[in-house]
């Protein structure tokens, strides 16, 4: 009986080493091979560039002049020259400034590094700027108050978190971020209700803002097929497909005309 006995576990023991034995290497072995699935880092010697320009077509709208009376220190910051709004700004050379330009889809998924250095938004003359601003989901915006007087920064996403608070004069700097990508957010201040800026959230660095001669050039794409998305507030948006190879530059446009708001 005894011998029976030591015969039986030994064919356990074997049993054992056979099956369950053998599944912690190979388990070891699929959880360090895990990070592998992760997209390889983008190889910048062949990265692509696309540049191109926003166009302006048809009349050019006349802005109307802010009436800041109601608040005599924001109507001082603007004595003898009275700020316009910013709903559109057409450049000398016609074209458009404030338009987000960003990689709508075809982007690897992968996780992008999040700048360190936070976007700043300044409230100086009782004004956003800039007027529009882009940031990765998960990178500080830093938010000034440079006026003599109170100001409230208000925020109002669909997808991200909503928060609204106040900012004292001279105030210290706020730190805030948003973790979800989102084009894009309107924010307002609650003290003076003409004062309007925009926030575009977006997964990855592949997006860029228009400016004073209305071009924008986005970097460092991995070749590949995309959609590439102009927006605006006032005439919404136009989506174009395009294809760049390694160590492309290609040039996009887009035009007013050809936007549509949703």
């Amino acid at each position: 009986m005894n011998s029976i006995f030591v015969s039986v576990l030994a064919a356990s023991a074997l049993f054992v080493a056979g099956c369950g034995g053998s599944k912690a290497p190979e388990t070891a072995k699929e959880e360090s091979a895990a990070p592998a699935a992760t997209a390889p880092p983008i190889d910048e010697a062949n990265a692509a560039t696309i540049t191109g320009k926003v166009a302006f077509t048809g009349d050019k709208p006349t802005m109307r002049a802010i009436d800041m009376s109601a608040n005599p220190i924001c109507a001082r910051a603007h004595a003898g020259s009275p700020q316009h709004s910013e709903e559109v700004v057409v450049n000398g050379n016609g074209t458009l400034k404030n338009v987000f330009v960003w990689i709508k889809t075809g982007v690897p998924d992968r996780q992008w590094p999040v700048p360190s250095t936070p976007v700043e938004i300044a409230q100086k003359g009782c004004t956003y700027g800039p007027h529009v601003i882009g940031v990765m989901a998960g990178q500080d915006i830093k938010i000034v108050n440079d006026d003599p007087t109170n100001h409230n920064i208000h925020p109002m996403p669909k997808v991200n978190q909503e928060w609204n608070e106040s900012q004292p004069p001279n105030g210290d700097p706020k730190l805030k971020k948003f973790a979800r990508e989102e084009v894009m957010i309107p924010v307002k201040c609650n003290v003076h209700p003409w004062m309007r800026a925009y926030i575009g959230v977006v997964n990855h660095p592949f997006f860029a803002i228009t400016g004073d001669d209305g071009t924008f050039t986005i970097k460092g794409l991995p070749p590949g097929k995309y959609t590439i998305e102009a927006w605006h507030e006032k005439y919404g948006t136009q989506d174009v497909d395009i294809t760049v190879g390694a160590k492309e530059s290609k040039t996009q446009d887009f035009d007013s005309a050809q936007m549509k708001t949703s």
